[in-house]
């Protein structure tokens, strides 16, 4: 009952709808304060007319940059949980889990999985296409951008996760008294939030289909597994590699890492490939791991009223 541990808390519906505008705006205007004061002391603020997140990482060094937009998505945790803290009166391990307490070997066991598949399949493709990949390791900013990478790309997955998983699912929950409108509501959004990424403009909106299936893909884990620990590790595994294993001159995460992607993409079906192929291979491999069931009522079934809940809690 992942959803409705929003009744551990205050879970009125106004609470909610206030929430979701409070952390958006602290997450996008306060967290955007010192990216903004950067810019502006390095002379580059014709950058932020544009939203030319190269022209930033150019302007202020890559490492720089990518440290002041992770800045961002701290202070938008901080905030969440905060507000979740005081206005609903709900612990944060309600908010991850339906468990007792928070299940650190799934996130560790997630995290690693996806880790290791992403790995193999960044040196299949540049065994199979080493012409599209230049080397492009330098010691000194690597580390730099390793001891970045690891202390705030998980709290920027973390905030998406306890954002959008967390925090919406179980709000909208309890307003819909259901769980598909949640899973696909939170999904869609999830992927129009990637549609200013730089990979948009370059591949077009073809690309949000990756977006939107892995917002599913999230979502179905959260909602299977009663909880956020698989989709945490798996959502810090995925951008971790990327930051640091490759980069590209089109892509969000334009960092010093030890490929480039120098190939000039194509949208086309490895696009599809995970969202169709990888993830239900996932889900099928968590389902059997962690034993899930009735699929139906756990993805589209009714979600309990508060004295259900309370009920069955008391029982």
């Amino acid at each position: 009952m992942y959803i409705e541990q929003a009744y551990k808390g205050s879970s009125d519906s106004w609470k909610f709808i206030l929430g979701v505008f409070v952390v958006f705006g602290a997450w996008q205007f306060f967290g955007g304060i010192p990216l903004i004061i950067a810019l502006i002391m390095s002379g580059a603020t014709g950058t932020l007319a544009t939203g030319d997140m190269g022209s930033m990482s150019e302007a202020l060094g890559s490492n720089t940059f990518l440290f002041l937009m992770l800045l961002t998505f701290a202070i938008g945790l901080a905030c969440l949980l905060l507000y979740v803290t005081f206005v609903h009166k709900q612990s944060v391990r309600s908010l991850t889990t339906s468990r007792r307490k928070i299940d650190w070997n799934r996130i560790l066991y997630s995290f690693g999985l996806w880790a290791f598949i992403s790995l193999a399949l960044l040196f299949l493709d540049i065994w199979l296409a080493p012409e599209d990949y230049a080397f492009n390791f330098n010691l000194v900013p690597f580390l730099i951008l390793t001891v970045i990478s690891i202390i705030f790309i998980p709290i920027q997955t973390s905030m998406e996760e306890y954002f959008m998983r967390g925090y919406m699912m179980q709000g909208l929950g309890i307003l819909t008294k259901n769980r598909w409108f949640p899973l696909v509501f939170t999904s869609l959004l999830f992927g129009m939030l990637h549609i200013l990424n730089p990979e948009v403009e370059k591949l077009g909106y073809g690309i949000l289909v990756f977006y939107i299936g892995t917002g599913f893909f999230l979502g179905i884990l959260t909602l299977m597994d009663e909880g956020l620990e698989l989709a945490l590790g798996f959502h810090a595994a995925n951008n971790l590699t990327a930051a640091l294993l490759v980069t590209a001159d089109w892509t969000a995460f334009q960092t010093d890492s030890v490929y480039r992607d120098i190939s000039d993409p194509v949208l086309g079906w490895d696009v599809l490939v995970p969202v169709l192929v990888i993830f239900p291979l996932l889900l099928w491999f968590f389902s059997k791991k962690y034993k899930w069931s009735n699929w139906k009522e756990r993805l589209t079934g009714r979600v309990l009223t508060r004295d259900e809940f309370l009920s069955q809690e008391n029982s």
